[in-house]
């Protein structure tokens, strides 16, 4: 019976060790599963860009982040301040960096610190408070900022919505946290209590007062197609959910996502039709 219970107890033993030694891992490691920086910072130039501004932005801080940035075609036109997914870097977003451009809007976009093109390490913390000071640049020199978060920028946008006022908030493919994405994942840890960023949108979004437009595909295979509808929910009105029906995690854009911005924007009456010079993207 003694060498049956000092086996069992062996065994208790080696599988705690082995549960607090992935758990630790997984606390280590966690950022490296949020934020994936890759690739190389190119010029707008080499993407096609023509008339795009890069900069390189001292944040409060002291770290040195680059921004890309181009004026609208017309001074009374919305400029798109744009965060990025936690994926490549800004100039992998210079498709739709043209979409905005060729529709007649400026936009405003920054490498998050640790990403290609900017200094420093990437945390929830900092992303927010050089948000805020992106906006605060932007605002300065533009008639009207529209937040647009991509996916994990989602977090970032809201954040900034709920301390700033804009014409109105993008979120596409938002999550209602990042913890509750991490829960799922790996549900045999205690993520709400290890996870450093947890980006909680559910929390946030309550606080936002400007127009909200959340676009998402239903066959989102990264965040759930039910996130998207839970952070719809949770926001105040005006609001609007738009489903794209079939649509993956990346296909947003490819399948007329700023279409449907400038449609939001006008349904709000924030700008008209023919205040766009080259019309719908």
């Amino acid at each position: 019976m003694a060498k049956v219970l000092r086996s069992l107890i062996a065994l208790v033993v080696i599988t705690v060790g082995v549960y607090a030694a992935a758990a630790g891992f997984m606390y280590a490691t966690q950022r490296n599963y949020v934020f994936i920086p890759s690739g190389v910072l190119s010029n707008p130039v080499d993407e096609g860009l023509e008339g795009v501004v890069v900069e390189e932005v001292t944040v409060p801080d002291g770290t040195v982040v680059t921004v890309w940035r181009a004026e609208p075609a017309r001074h009374d036109l919305p400029t798109i301040l744009c965060f990025q997914g936690n994926g490549g870097n800004i100039s992998t977003r210079a498709p739709r960096f043209r979409q905005i451009m060729e529709s007649g809007f400026g936009f405003y976009a920054p490498a998050y610190r640790g990403y290609p093109g900017s200094e420093g390490s990437p945390s929830e913390e900092k992303f927010i408070s050089d948000a805020l000071h992106h906006f605060d640049r932007a605002d300065a020199i533009s008639s009207g900022i529209v937040i647009h978060g991509e996916s994990l920028g989602t977090g970032v946008a809201t954040a900034v919505a709920a301390q700033r006022t804009a014409e109105a908030l993008v979120l596409e493919a938002p999550f209602t946290a990042t913890v509750d994405i991490a829960a799922d994942a790996y549900p045999w840890l205690p993520v709400s209590l290890l996870m450093k960023d947890q980006f909680r949108n559910r929390d946030r979004i309550a606080d936002v007062e400007e127009p909200v437009l959340i676009i998402h595909g239903t066959d989102d295979k990264v965040v759930p197609f039910a996130h998207g509808q839970a952070i719809y929910e949770f926001a105040k009105k005006p609001k609007q959910f738009d489903p794209f029906e079939g649509a993956g995690h990346t296909e947003l854009w490819r399948l007329g996502l700023f279409d449907t911005v400038i449609e939001f924007l006008e349904n709000q009456g924030l700008i008209e039709s023919s205040d766009l010079p080259i019309g719908d993207s």
